[in-house]
């Protein structure tokens, strides 16, 4: 993590924003829910890669280099609080659709990613561990639907 941090420096206050941020929204909208692994937890990764990418690339106007750095440190975070296999390939699959979000819809304002989100959220797909991640690419995915 240091040597990460040591490299991009000048993310990591902007992750910390984004981060804060994420969780505010995601509990705004979604209640505690988004802290399970139903589609609430969908939009939350997703909604937190499209944000760090946003707010690091104010600092750095960078497209490739904010990418580098979005997946780096949420793979990390992926890996540093293991979870169960299938809730890892949940988060990181949903990581990367916010990723992708962020680079299709960089110039949009957040409240029109945010509807964007919401719209893919409630189209979200519910996988098993028998599910084929290149069928669900563009999808958001979740295991257990919100109580």
């Amino acid at each position: 993590m240091a040597k990460l941090c040591f490299r991009f420096p000048v993310f990591i206050f902007p992750t910390l924003s984004a981060t804060k941020q994420c969780i505010s929204t995601s509990t705004e909208i979604y209640g505690r829910l988004h802290y399970k692994n139903g589609p609430a937890n969908a939009f939350r990764h997703t909604f937190w890669n499209y944000l760090i990418a946003k707010k690091c690339f104010r600092w750095r106007n960078n497209m490739d280099a904010v990418l580098v750095w979005v997946e780096k440190i949420t793979n990390w975070h992926e890996n540093a609080f293991p979870n169960r296999e299938l809730a890892k390939k949940m988060d990181l699959h949903n990581n990367k659709i916010g990723r992708a979000i962020f680079k299709e819809h960089f110039s949009k304002l957040e409240s029109q990613v945010i509807d964007i989100l919401r719209e893919m959220t409630s189209n979200a797909i519910k996988i098993d561990v028998e599910t084929d991640f290149t069928l669900v690419k563009n999808q958001l995915v979740y295991i257990i639907d919100n109580e």
